[in-house]
């Protein structure tokens, strides 16, 4: 098979869980035999052809067709999701030779050009819901468009001629990596193939790395107890509920040390969250690293320095980063929201916390502080369940199943 994936975007320098997903179930698409490309826009990353671990990557000239957008508005669609339109990538996939299907990781004006050229071609598509649909809070979409206040759409009519309000009514099959999202996507299309596939980890990758090392990079206290969280820096993560809980518990726990890592998205949100810990006094308690290169050893090193992880986030749809954290051993204590109590079970593998309820995470996270045999339990359960569950190398065989089943199903209607 050959197969041609389209992001939004895809750059080294603005790593996130989709960008996992795309480049580990391409490099072993490309391991068993199969043909694997990335196309997307030039969002972010100007390079137009590169290799990634062996996956080779396209990048397409881009525009937003609104009136009066200037230039930190289009950056911060660029990060954001904003409705791109290019007619290059367009044209690239036209002229794609012996392309089997697309596979969607977006939806709007890019996701309707991709759904026009596999109905001129004749091939099938499908999509996946990487950060959710049905279930995005208010506050996350306003969020999302407010770049756009004081701009003027013209694009309303690229968006009819490919079809972009009619992507997921006419793909083949939407994968959805959260189960309450695949109930609610069923729930709009009962007629339509909709399959839970979730998210994975290389196991073997997050087995082992140099958490010493990371603490000297970055002049962490050898002693110190250190909890991560691992997501772009903004609101929907929530890592101010982070900052708060280090406040609660610093009096009985001094040795705590609350590390953020993240690319930022919101640069309002780090100034709120910068401003907190200057208020609380824990400047020498609190190091945040702005976004690490996902695709060298810092990210694992980082797990590895870290003894317990927190997922605060107001909303996720599935919560990648709780894999990579059980991978490399630790505790996670996570927010009961999207996808996630699919697969962490309270008190086995994890801990659940409402993440609108300040004193439950703390309370929760006290529990782990103060209780390392807790800790103990946990930390291997987790461990166990990616190892047998949530391997890359297991998810990309269902979905290579998938493909396989959708191209025939295709045919037969054709």
């Amino acid at each position: 098979m050959k197969i041609i994936n389209i992001p939004r975007r895809f750059t080294r320098d603005e790593w996130g869980g989709t960008e996992t997903v795309l480049l580990e179930t391409c490099r072993r698409l490309l391991g068993a035999g199969h043909e694997a490309e990335i196309f997307t826009p030039r969002a972010l990353c100007p390079t137009p052809e590169e290799l990634i671990s062996g996956v080779p990557v396209r990048r397409f000239s881009y525009f937003y067709p609104f009136f009066g957008m200037d230039a930190a508005a289009r950056r911060q669609m660029d990060k954001k999701g904003g409705n791109l339109f290019s007619f290059s990538l367009m044209r690239a996939l036209n002229r794609a030779k012996d392309l089997d299907m697309i596979h969607l990781h977006t939806l709007k004006r890019l996701g309707g050009i991709a759904r026009k050229v596999a109905r001129r071609r004749g091939i099938p598509y499908v999509i996946s819901l990487h950060g959710g649909h049905y279930d995005v809070p208010e506050e996350e979409f306003a969020d999302v468009v407010a770049p756009l206040k004081g701009t003027v759409e013209w694009g309303r009519l690229l968006g009819l001629w490919v079809g972009s309000r009619r992507v997921l009514d006419d793909a083949d099959a939407i994968l959805c990596v959260g189960d309450e999202e695949r109930r609610l996507t069923q729930d709009k299309f009962p007629e339509k193939r909709v399959e839970f596939l979730p998210n994975g980890v290389d196991t073997r990758r997050f087995a082992s790395g140099d958490g010493a090392g990371f603490r000297r990079r970055f002049n962490i206290p050898g002693n110190a107890r250190v909890l991560l969280t691992v997501g772009r820096i903004d609101p929907q993560k929530n890592q101010l509920a982070a900052v708060q809980a280090l406040e609660n518990l610093k009096g009985e726990h001094p040795d705590l040390h609350l590390l953020l890592i993240g690319h930022v998205t919101n640069a309002r949100y780090l100034e709120e969250i910068r401003a907190r810990v200057e208020a609380g006094g824990l400047e020498e308690s609190v190091t945040i690293i702005e976004g690490l290169d996902g695709l060298t050893g810092d990210i694992v090193d980082a797990y590895h320095a870290a003894d317990i992880f927190m997922l605060p986030s107001v909303h996720e749809p599935f919560g990648i980063v709780i894999l990579e954290a059980w991978a490399a051993g630790l505790p996670v204590a996570a927010a009961r929201v999207g996808g996630v109590p699919a697969f962490v079970e309270d008190g086995e593998n994890g801990l659940l916390f409402d993440p609108t309820r300040p004193a439950d995470f703390t309370g929760v996270l006290g529990l782990l502080v103060g209780d390392r045999s807790l800790g103990d339990r946990l930390a291997p359960a987790g461990r166990r369940t990616v190892r047998e569950e949530y391997d890359w190398t297991r998810v990309t065989e269902r979905l290579i199943r998938i493909y396989e089943e959708v191209i025939h199903e295709h045919s037969l209607r054709q």
